[in-house]
C-alpha cells in the first residue's frame, strides 16, 4: 500500500518521515502490557500496583464543596487567561506560612499554571534557543528536556546516585557544556528517588547559577509531602529569587491530580516571560478550579494529613521489603521508595532467574508475583515503589503490605555487592 503524503510532513522533532514506524515499546507501555498479561494468566487474582504515581484518594470534601459553589457563579464562566487574583494571593500566603518565603509579590512573582507539567512544557519556549544546553538529573522527570529539544536545545544529563544522597554533582559538568548552558532543572523531593534537598545544597545551586549565569527551574511538586522536619522551598534560600523559578501544584499535595492547577513563583522577569508565552499557549484554568486550589493553599493541614498516611505506609513497605533482602531506606518525603533492583531471584518455580536490568526484575515481579513497580536503569538498576496503592483505611493498608510480604517470602533475592 502506498504511503500517504502525510508521512513526509511530520516535524523532525517527533521523527520526521519515520514517525510512527518505530517498534520500540516504552517503559510504561511495557508495564501496562505486562499487568494485562498477568491478569489474563491469573484470572481472579489481584495486581498490587506499586507503580502508580498519583494519589489513591479523591480531593478532600471541603475542596469539592468550594468547587461546587464556585462552579455555579456566573462570573467564573469565562476565560481565566493568566489567572485570577485569589490564587495568586493564596499562593503567596502558602509560600510564607509553609515554606517561610517571606518576601514575594503575588502580582509580579506568581502566576497560575494548568499543573506543573504544563508549566514545564511552556518554559523552554521562553528560555531555550538552538544549541543551548539544559542541565537535568537522570533519572528524572523529562518534560522540560523534551520541549527544550523540540526547540533545538541539548540536554546534559547529571546522574544522581545514592552515595551522594541523589543530589547532582555540579562540579562534574564540563566547562564547554557550561559555556552553552542556560537552565538547570531540579526536582526535590525527587521523582523517582524520593530524595530531599538541603538548604546547603540549594545555597550551592544559587551560587553556581550566579557564577555561570543560569536559570534554575525547581519542580516542587512533592515539596510539602514530607515525613519529618519542615518543608523546604528553593525560594527560601537567599539569592534564589535572583536566579530562578519554583513550580507548585495541588496534584500530589492535595489529592487533585486530575484538576490540573498550580502556580509558578520566583524571579519577576522570568514570571513575565512565562506569562507571555503562556498567554499564547492556553486560556487559563477554569476559575472555579483555581478558587478551589486557592482554598487548599489556605489549608495546608490537608497535606499534613496526606503525608502522615504516606509515612505510615512507607514504614510498612520498608519493613516488608527488608524482610525479603531489599536495601530499602525510608525517604524524607514524597510517596516514592527507590531501591536497588535484585540481580537474581532464587527459589521460585523456575529455579534461579537472573535480572540483567531493573526492567527485567520489574517484569518478573509483575509476571510471577503480581506486584507492579517502575524500573529505572538510567543511573544503575533501581525499582520505584509508590505507596499510593489502593487501600482505604489502615486495615486495608496492612492487608496490602502483608500480602506483599507473603508474595515475596518464598524467594531469595540476590543483590550486587556494595
Amino acid at each position: 500500500m502506498e504511503e500517504s503524503y502525510i508521512q513526509n510532513l511530520f516535524a523532525q522533532r517527533i521523527g520526521g518521515n519515520q514517525y510512527g514506524k518505530s517498534n520500540a515499546v516504552y517503559k510504561f507501555e511495557k508495564i501496562k502490557r505486562a499487568k494485562q498479561a498477568a491478569l489474563e494468566a491469573n484470572p481472579g487474582k489481584e495486581i498490587i500496583d506499586m507503580g502508580v504515581g498519583e494519589p489513591d484518594e479523591m480531593a478532600f470534601p471541603g475542596t469539592l464543596e468550594v468547587l461546587s459553589e464556585e462552579a455555579r457563579k456566573p462570573g467564573n464562566r469565562g476565560y481565566a487567561d493568566n489567572g485570577g487574583p485569589d490564587l495568586k494571593a493564596a499562593a503567596a500566603d502558602y509560600l510564607r506560612t509553609v515554606f517561610q518565603v517571606n518576601r514575594i509579590d503575588p502580582q509580579t512573582q506568581i502566576l497560575h499554571s494548568i499543573g506543573s507539567k504544563a508549566a514545564l512544557s511552556i518554559l523552554p519556549a521562553a528560555l531555550v534557543d538552538p544549541d543551548d544546553y539544559v542541565l537535568m538529573t537522570t533519572p528524572g522527570y523529562p518534560i522540560f528536556g523534551t520541549h527544550a529539544q523540540y526547540y533545538g536545545g541539548r540536554i546534559h544529563q547529571l546522574p544522581i546516585h545514592r552515595n551522594n544522597r541523589f543530589l547532582p554533582d555540579l562540579k562534574s559538568i564540563p566547562g564547554e557544556i557550561l559555556e552553552k548552558a542556560k537552565v538547570l532543572v531540579l526536582n526535590y523531593p525527587n521523582n523517582p528517588t524520593g530524595a530531599s534537598a538541603t538548604p546547603e545544597f540549594f545555597a550551592e545551586v544559587v551560587d553556581f547559577a550566579k557564577r555561570h549565569q543560569l536559570v534554575v527551574v525547581h519542580d516542587a511538586a512533592y515539596s510539602a509531602l514530607i515525613f519529618e522536619g519542615k518543608p523546604l522551598s528553593f525560594l527560601s534560600v537567599p539569592g534564589a529569587m535572583d536566579v530562578g523559578l519554583e513550580l507548585h501544584s495541588v496534584s500530589k499535595s492535595f489529592n487533585m491530580t486530575g484538576w490540573r492547577c498550580g502556580f509558578v513563583a520566583g524571579n519577576p522577569l522570568l514570571i513575565k516571560a512565562y506569562g507571555d508565552v503562556k498567554d499564547n499557549t492556553d486560556s487559563g484554568q477554569f476559575l472555579a478550579i483555581q478558587h478551589a486550589a486557592a482554598w487548599c493553599f489556605q489549608h495546608p493541614e490537608i497535606t499534613q494529613e496526606i503525608a502522615a498516611k504516606y509515612s505510615r505506609r512507607m514504614d510498612g513497605l520498608v519493613a516488608a521489603l527488608r524482610q525479603s533482602g531489599f536495601d530499602a531506606q525510608k525517604p524524607l518525603g514524597s510517596f516514592f521508595l527507590y531501591v536497588p533492583a535484585p540481580q537474581a531471584a532464587v527459589g521460585s518455580d523456575d529455579g534461579r532467574i537472573e535480572f540483567p536490568t531493573a526492567e527485567a526484575a520489574s517484569q518478573w515481579l509483575i509476571r510471577e508475583k503480581l506486584i507492579s513497580t517502575v524500573p529505572w536503569d538510567e543511573a544503575g538498576p533501581f525499582l520505584r515503589f509508590s505507596v499510593t496503592f489502593a487501600g482505604q483505611g489502615e486495615a486495608a493498608e496492612t492487608r496490602v503490605l502483608d500480602e506483599i510480604g507473603s508474595r515475596l517470602s518464598g524467594v531469595r533475592f540476590e543483590f550486587p555487592a556494595g
